[in-house]
């Protein structure tokens, strides 16, 4: 009895982790999408389109303080962009790494339409509501860290915001960029 009390215990001590962990590798693999599904849909845009900025009233002089900026990394399209781009959730799946048990969220559906590699790779409701909800839960919290980013061509988004600006991807510092 001792003997098995013991491993209990032992096996109530490990539950904790493993939901920390699942939990970690769920909020790491949003990140990781949330940028990717932003970078996509920055590219997306025509490069020659500009929004106006700055104040449209008039100074003293009678000139106007108003700049032209690229419109792809400007607040606004950022903005309306974070606003929608976790319904992009539902086009990923989950994998899990059969030698360490840690799982990652890879697109099940291409941008362009190539044949996918699915083995391995568990696609339902579950997954996408739950990396969905994570999504939207980084964008909200996050959203000024994005825009910051985002707004400047900056090197390894993914690595600076999911990991160093956050501890959401605190143990994938080792991954590879294009693995996740």
């Amino acid at each position: 009895v001792p003997a098995l009390l013991g491993l209990a215990l032992a096996l109530a001590s490990l539950l904790p982790t493993a939901g920390a962990r699942r939990s970690q590798d769920l909020h790491c693999g949003a990140c990781r999408a949330l940028v990717d599904e932003l970078e996509w849909e920055i590219a997306q845009v025509d490069p020659r389109k500009t929004i106006q900025m700055g104040s449209f009233r008039i100074n003293p002089d009678g000139s106007q303080s108003v700049v032209e900026v690229p419109y792809a990394r400007s607040e606004a399209h950022l903005t309306e962009l974070l606003e929608r781009v976790c319904e992009k959730m539902k086009e990923y799946g989950e994998k899990l790494d059969p030698s360490t048990q840690r799982k990652s969220y890879v697109r099940v559906i291409s941008h362009d339409g190539t044949k996918m590699d699915l083995s391995g790779v568990k696609f339902d409701g579950d997954v996408t509501s739950s990396l969905k909800f994570a999504c939207e839960s980084i964008a909200e919290e996050y959203e000024d860290e994005l825009i910051e980013f985002l707004s400047h061509e900056a090197e390894n988004v993914k690595d600076r915001l999911c990991s160093k600006r956050t501890d959401l991807c605190d143990h994938a510092l080792h991954i590879p960029h294009d693995e996740l």
